[in-house]
């Protein structure tokens, strides 16, 4: 029998996909039958009591967690979550409930072997509830007590060759697509620049010392399988500067339903003939490819490189042979300020050798100094940018303006110059001036 009574978390398991409230109490079942076999380290009933604060929850409207403050393990800032409940005596099985981070291996790759000893060391020292991965990246093991949390750092240091991930205001454990090991699109090795970023800046993601966080994503394309333009305060986005590799045997083999578009992706119904015309050429958001007399041609210099075409037509269509990274900044969730999207700052740079990386940490190096040292409390980067006008970020990272850079037309007729961008500089001699200006 169920130790709290949960009607409204009942109503979720109702619905046709599976639900976190039928593992939990799965897991709450198990944790019951083995309590005489098993030596849990905290207490037994965690999960249990974790349905019924959060049924409390749901009835109450609010939430029935307290701010967790500073908790965390020797020598790190970051890695562990502080979370207490704040009715104890209720639900005493969760009145600490820290969250732990650990750093997920690039591409998220595991061995069975490596799964399961997280999976032991999670049930004997924590409630045994993981996310598979958080909206980071990280592995997240859910709930566990303050006494629990060197012991459990231990083990994952020493036993499992493991690091916590990072939490607070410091690099947030930075997450890469699974790149060029299983994707043909890919770009550049994402797995190797987040590996050799993630250890050239462990003090960083350890020690928190930034106004607030920052996220490092890789994607290996544009078609952006982590999310980065959207959530990275800096991603890389693998892309390429010649041109679209043609197949055009492939182009009429689609064209005459020889092959099926989107890799047979939609075969769930019949869509009917495949149109080149209505699926791609009419779809392209710069109208830069057209088809005629059997050809499929593509003025390169207006593609931006959207991935639409390449997606339905994989087998006609590869990205080019030049390929590298652009670099987006101040991507963010609405938290102080709205939503906001990357804005393109390096067009592209080679990331072919690990040779080629100094010159990505000189702009990630530059921006955090600015950001450090000018940035408010809880302010992302990307607030910071909108506060103070993207010029400022072209100045502090030495980096020149080009059209790529530009959003939209400028609204103010104005420009202002500063003295060291005018010949001369400001000082003048008057009547040398007057000879050409005459009253």
């Amino acid at each position: 029998m169920a130790k709290n009574e949960t009607p409204l978390l009942d109503q979720l398991e109702s619905g046709p996909w599976p639900s976190f409230v039928s593992d939990m109490k799965q897991e709450a079942e198990s944790r019951a039958k083995n309590a005489d076999n098993i030596n849990y380290q905290i207490p037994v009933d965690v999960v249990e009591d974790l349905l019924g604060v959060l049924e409390l929850s749901y009835k109450d409207g609010e939430t029935h967690w307290k701010h967790g403050g500073i908790v965390g393990v020797f020598g790190y800032g970051g890695g562990v979550i502080g979370r207490y409940c704040d009715q104890p005596k209720n639900f005493p099985g969760v009145a600490h409930f820290h969250t732990m981070r650990v750093n997920q291996p690039s591409g998220h790759f595991y061995s069975t072997e490596y799964l399961k000893q997280l999976c032991d060391l999670w049930e004997l020292r924590g409630s045994g509830l993981t996310n598979m991965h958080g909206s980071t990246g990280d592995i997240i093991f859910l709930g566990t007590t303050t006494p629990q949390l060197e012991e459990i750092f231990y083990e994952m240091t020493h036993k499992l060759d493991q690091d916590l991930g990072g939490s607070g205001s410091n690099l947030r454990t930075p997450s890469d697509c699974i790149g060029a090991a299983r994707c043909e699109y890919a770009c550049y090795d994402t797995q190797h620049l987040c590996n050799h970023l993630t250890q050239e800046y462990q003090d960083e993601l350890h020690r928190p010392a930034f106004p607030y966080k920052f996220k490092f994503k890789f994607d290996g394309c544009p078609n952006c399988c982590v999310a980065s333009i959207a959530r990275a305060d800096m991603s890389f986005i693998g892309t390429w500067k010649d041109d679209i590799r043609i197949d055009q045997e492939a182009v009429k083999a689609y064209v005459a339903g020889e092959l099926k578009p989107n890799a047979g992706a939609h075969a769930g119904r019949d869509w009917g003939k495949f149109d080149i015309q209505k699926e791609v050429i009419d779809l392209c958001p710069t109208k830069c490819m057209w088809y005629e007399n059997g050809k499929l041609e593509i003025d390169n210099k207006e593609c931006t490189r959207c991935m639409h075409c390449i997606n339905v037509m994989p087998r006609a269509l590869r990205p080019g042979k030049q390929t590298g990274c652009s670099i987006l900044v101040g991507a963010k969730a609405p938290i102080l300020d709205g939503a906001q999207m990357g804005s393109l700052l390096v067009p592209f740079v080679e990331v072919n050798k690990e040779d080629d990386y100094q010159a990505i940490k000189d702009v990630i190096e530059s921006i955090w100094d600015w950001w450090m040292e000018e940035g408010k409390n809880r302010e992302r980067l990307g607030e910071l940018m909108k506060r103070q006008g993207f010029q400022k970020l072209l100045e502090v990272t030495g980096i020149d303006p080009v059209p790529q850079h530009v959003q939209e037309p400028r609204h103010n007729p104005y420009i202002f110059w500063k003295e060291e961008e005018v010949e001369g500089g400001w000082e003048r001699d008057i009547n040398e001036f007057r000879k050409h200006h005459l009253r």
